[in-house]
């Protein structure tokens, strides 16, 4: 890719990192259809997408700060618009503690918290020094979210199984992180390529972890069916032993069985 420019390149893996990034805020909608279907969002957890607006809404306001990022405009926006639309269905069919517990948070976490960042960083900061001190902020809080697959890491190994680990989503994590690596570097955005590094490291930890866990299932498996088929023969083999009886004028055996 020498022939293009780095404005062209920047584009490129902005572009890209779009589109996967799309990919990923589309995940959940399973999710959403079955609490649809079921008219109830009991047993799901509404933190994972006021986390998801939260990042959403921060790399949405620091995009709004930065000149020439538009990209980082439009995913975030489409990313905020997808976390809000999951929190209305989630809250229309929550439980009603469940209903306190998600309004408290939205309250709390999201407007409480985002209000403080909005303010204080209008307020008392102009031009480069609120760049940096937003750029910081969500660079401390995009690296908190990568780290948040760990406890799914962790119950993996616990459990030795790759139910809660989809490896369509950890590659998809993986791709991301490379796309926006490159934006940020190409931008010399440090606060953009940076977290994304440790966001490729925890994907590519997962995908490991996936084919290790998922190999030690199939041969666990396998090896369950072999011992199932063996105590099989050996019931058989009993069963047949125990349905026959001694012919007293014949050397042999006669199978009284209907088989």
């Amino acid at each position: 890719m020498g022939f293009l420019s780095n404005d062209q390149l920047t584009f490129l893996f902005g572009l890209l990192g779009n589109i996967v990034a799309a990919g990923m805020f589309l995940a959940p909608v399973p999710t959403f259809y079955t609490i649809f279907k079921r008219k109830s969002s009991e047993g799901f957890q509404s933190i994972p997408y006021s986390v998801a607006l939260m990042s959403a809404s921060l790399l949405l306001y620091y995009g709004l700060l930065k000149t020439n990022a538009y990209l980082l405009i439009s995913i975030n926006s489409i990313g905020c618009a997808f976390e809000v639309t999951y929190l209305i269905i989630y809250l229309i069919y929550a439980p009603k503690q469940e209903k306190m517990h998600t309004m408290k948070l939205l309250l709390i976490f999201n407007m409480g918290s985002f209000g403080v960042v909005l303010l204080l960083t209008m307020l008392l900061m102009k031009g480069k020094p609120r760049l940096s001190v937003v750029g910081w902020i969500c660079a401390v809080f995009s690296v908190a979210v990568c780290a948040a697959p760990l406890s799914i890491m962790r119950r993996v190994v616990r459990t030795k199984s790759v139910e809660y680990l989809p490896f369509t989503l950890s590659a998809s994590i993986t791709l991301n992180a490379v796309m926006w690596f490159f934006y940020g570097l190409l931008q010399h955005d440090y606060y953009i390529a940076l977290p994304n590094v440790l966001g490729f490291l925890l994907g590519i930890a997962q995908m490991i972890l996936y084919m290790v866990y998922k190999n030690l299932k199939k041969n666990v498996e396998e090896k369950s069916e072999q011992l199932a088929g063996n105590m099989e023969v050996v019931q058989m083999t009993k069963e047949t032993e125990s349905c026959t009886v001694d012919d007293p004028h014949m050397e042999t055996k006669i199978c009284i069985c209907d088989l």
